[in-house]
């Protein structure tokens, strides 16, 4: 781990201050350094049901039960409005949102949806 650490502590430390290139990685210096201190955020694949309409919303989000407030309580706009109540009836959870948001895309294939329907 201070391997790591000293590998990005000289990003903003150039006396020169010309530019820099980035350690040949994927990840930015922000989203490492949220790592190494150990913010790593969750991330949720979740369906939602409305019974009165027979309807499913997918979607994900790094904060579940905000956004489930969201959905029935908070938003007074967008296309979950017009069907509350919501119930969650599924959800996974991811440890990066790459993850997440292709789960979220697989569940909204037809062979998705198929999974979802038996569920309910």
């Amino acid at each position: 781990m201070e391997q790591l650490v000293a590998r990005w502590a000289h990003i903003r430390q150039l006396p020169d201050g010309g530019s820099n290139p980035l350690p040949a990685t994927n990840e930015t210096p922000q989203r490492m350094w949220g790592f190494l201190m150990g913010d790593n955020k969750l991330y949720y694949v979740y369906v939602l049901y409305s019974q009165r309409y027979d309807k499913i919303y997918i979607g994900y989000t790094s904060n579940l039960e905000a956004r489930l407030a969201s959905h029935n309580e908070l938003s007074k706009k967008g296309w979950t409005v017009r069907y509350r109540p919501w119930r969650l009836v599924y959800k996974e959870k991811y440890s990066n949102k790459k993850d997440a948001m292709q789960r979220e895309k697989e569940l909204k294939s037809h062979r998705g949806r198929d999974f979802i329907r038996s569920l309910i």
